[in-house]
């Protein structure tokens, strides 16, 4: 396992941490609360036996069980080996006392005194103004520093490279943020922008969705060739993790894994890992691999979710998610499944009714209402794609 920097902390973090968002599941639907304990339990102590020495979780993960497993897998001397994060749910804070609400329920679930690293969860521009700022979370912060709850504050981050400049430049005793960061975003949320501003400010650098859950270790096939024909010998995914920690800024990689082989991979991957490892013909393949992803994608659209909440309830991005990835792989099998059986019918694209409400928000200025019944044909009729 390589190490890096974790900011100004004292000690050096993994370059491969575990994230308990995607652990295994009885019933196979990832992110549902039917954990495969002992399953998910084994994952996790076999990458902090190969060195993983950071483990992320959250509030809300796998309904609200994610912090119960972990708990549990940091048991028998695990705590020990390992920093433990995991993030405040900022959208149920609706007074100055809802932060100690739920921060002792998380460390009775994780059956710890301390939470290493403790982030508000999610921040975008309202969060940060109506809840963080609102309630005086930060200084309910603070005092669970001081009183040893917590070792150290942050956040992890869904809005423009604009409100995380704001956030980060807003507070100055950030240790840490959490951010998307992806070959294919770049530009989107903080982007490659706010990675090098947090960086310079001192704060260390979580990056999650490195592989956009996955849809990079299986890209389209033009995309795949290209990777194969360098000679590297490295799999799609080890391509985004290695464009990843190239990059000074980045402390560590979060990596969702929920089956031994995966582990097993991206450790290997993070012991081949360095700052400035690929070369110009490398990065110069990451660049073509950008242009036929761009090429492919039919609906420009960033997962901002600045056209929520629909008036009607319909989950623009997840549906426009979804279609973008049957146009990407050129195969609707797997959307189509996916739409028809975990969408819920109220947040189907068929429940549009036109209103536009959504389109003066949209940054991307996407005709949202012209492309819902485009993709309810495809996903919920089973039409062929166009």
């Amino acid at each position: 396992m390589k190490f890096r920097k974790f900011g100004t902390a004292e000690w050096n973090v993994s370059a491969l941490g575990f994230g308990c968002m995607r652990l295994p599941t009885t019933d196979g639907n990832a992110g549902s609360g039917n954990i495969d304990e002992p399953e998910a339990i084994r994952l996790i102590r076999h990458g902090i036996d190969a060195g993983i020495n950071y483990v992320d979780t959250a509030y809300p993960y796998h309904a609200e069980r994610s912090e119960l497993v972990v708990g549990k897998a940091l048991k028998d001397g695990y705590r020990q080996k390992a920093k433990l994060a995991t993030k405040s749910p900022v959208w149920l804070i609706n007074s100055k006392s809802s932060f100690d609400k739920y921060l002792n329920e998380q460390l009775q679930k994780l059956q710890t005194d301390q939470i290493d690293y403790y982030l508000f969860h999610a921040l975008d521009k309202n969060r940060w103004k109506n809840t963080i700022l609102r309630y005086d979370v930060l200084e309910k912060a603070e005092a669970a520093i001081r009183d040893g709850r917590i070792g150290a504050i942050g956040f992890s981050f869904h809005d423009g490279p604009e409100t995380f400049i704001e956030i980060v430049d807003g507070y100055d005793r950030w240790s840490f943020c959490q951010i998307q960061y992806n070959y294919l975003d770049t530009e989107n949320q903080a982007g490659t922008k706010g990675l090098q501003h947090a960086a310079q400010k001192g704060l260390a650098v979580s990056i999650m969705e490195p592989l956009l859950g996955g849809r990079l270790a299986n890209p389209p096939k033009n995309v795949e060739s290209l990777f194969a024909e360098t000679g590297r010998g490295w799999t799609p995914a080890e391509w985004g993790l290695q464009w990843i920690w190239n990059q000074s800024e980045s402390a560590v990689v979060l990596s969702g894994m929920g089956e031994m082989g995966q582990v097993e991979e991206n450790i290997k991957a993070a012991d081949r890992s360095g700052i400035s490892l690929l070369s110009e013909a490398d990065l110069q393949t990451i660049q073509t691999a950008k242009e036929l992803y761009a090429s492919k994608i039919p609906i420009p659209c960033t997962n901002c979710g600045y056209c929520l909440p629909c008036p009607n309830g319909v989950n623009v991005p997840r549906n426009f998610l979804l279609y973008n990835d049957a146009a990407i792989h050129e195969d609707p099998s797997t959307p189509r499944f996916i739409y028809r059986t975990y969408v819920a019918e109220k947040e189907r694209a068929d429940q549009c009714i036109a209103c536009r409400e959504c389109e003066p928000k949209c940054p991307q200025k996407i005709a949202i209402a012209e492309w819902l019944p485009k993709v309810h044909a495809v996903l919920g009729e089973g039409r062929p794609l166009p």
